[in-house]
């Protein structure tokens, strides 16, 4: 733009104005046109979001029962406000330091075995060349997925049972002695890792093929006529085609640092076990459904939201600091 057209336009503030409301009326236009010609799109979105506005911004309104003293007899509204000392009464409580520890043992195992299978999974399944083959392992592999906790529990129930678990008596068999697996309390946390991978494992490979089948198969090619073995293609151009994926889905997993499923952890607790297997959600559970104490799970609830935001937030910001693509 000219020296003279940016001295006629701040001299003439009408005109100025009559090109920003053309602009807004031409936005406004496309806005309207992409949703007319995308609406079958936006149909097929909606149940989507729909579920996310009833089942997770919805409820969100809930998280001032942690500043109140809750009572279901007066109210959200008519209920007292009491500031932070839910907080103060749930850090300073004898559980938390069972808590953390029980939450972050069974998260760290679970960073450390869980989370790497999806992708050795993904990687070896990559290898194979037989087509057949392969789709018969991706299906037996997905299927534990779709299996309820309540059903893997009981499987676990029927193999590892002091009584007649297949396990013991392969030992007793084999001339040893009953290990009662269920009340063990020092191979708990193992436990709870091995079903979790028999039981995920398979299904969160889906994500990490998807992700290898963007990687160029030229490159594979290439490093063949170069004399690479599989173990270096694998090395060089597998893991490296998909460490984005990789780094992007460890940061998500950091947000669950402090979350453990529910379900799992309810299921396999028992009296013997319950000094390893108490965690943040089963202690919401416990005050909040079982006690009604409302205000002190709401507050324990959001404690470990709000730490998880964090973890998010910070891992997000290492990626970055070491030139990675971050979450955004």
């Amino acid at each position: 733009m000219s020296k003279q057209a940016v001295t006629g336009a701040s001299a003439n503030p009408g005109s100025t104005a009559a090109l920003q409301n053309t602009q807004l009326v031409r936005r406004r236009s496309e806005w309207k046109s992409a949703i007319v010609r995308d609406k079958y799109l936006y149909v097929l979105i909606a149940p989507g979001v729909l579920y996310f506005l009833l089942f997770h911004y919805a409820p969100m309104w809930g998280i001032m029962l942690a500043f109140k003293d809750y009572s279901p007899f007066l109210g959200f509204q008519a209920s007292e406000w009491t500031g932070f000392s839910h907080f103060v009464k749930f850090l300073s409580n004898s559980d938390f330091p069972l808590l953390i520890r029980n939450t972050l043992g069974i998260n760290f195992l679970n960073l450390l075995f869980f989370f790497p299978a999806p992708i050795v999974i993904a990687v070896m399944l990559n290898e194979i060349r037989s087509a057949k083959f392969k789709k018969f392992i991706q299906t037996a592999i997905y299927l534990p997925h779709f299996i309820s906790w309540v059903v893997i529990v009981g499987i676990c129930f029927l193999i590892l049972s002091e009584g007649s678990g297949i396990v013991n008596k392969l030992i007793v068999e084999s001339g040893g002695t009953k290990i009662n697996f269920l009340t063990n309390s020092t191979t708990f946390w193992a436990m709870l890792t091995a079903q979790s991978i028999w039981k995920d494992a398979g299904y969160g490979t889906i994500i990490f093929l998807a992700a290898l089948s963007g990687i160029n198969p030229e490159l594979y090619e290439a490093a063949q006529i170069d004399g690479a073995n599989r173990w270096k293609r694998m090395l060089f151009i597998t893991l490296p085609g998909i460490k984005s994926t990789i780094i992007i889905l460890l940061i998500l997993r950091m947000g669950s640092l402090l979350s453990i499923g529910f379900e799992q952890v309810y299921l396999m607790m028992s009296p013997p076990v319950s000094s390893v297997a108490d965690v943040f959600d089963t202690y919401a559970y416990r005050v909040g459904v079982q006690q009604g104490d409302f205000s002190l799970a709401t507050a324990a609830g959001l404690f470990k939201s709000t730490v998880g935001l964090i973890l998010i937030l910070a891992a997000n910001w290492l990626a970055k600091k070491f030139g990675e693509e971050g979450v955004y």
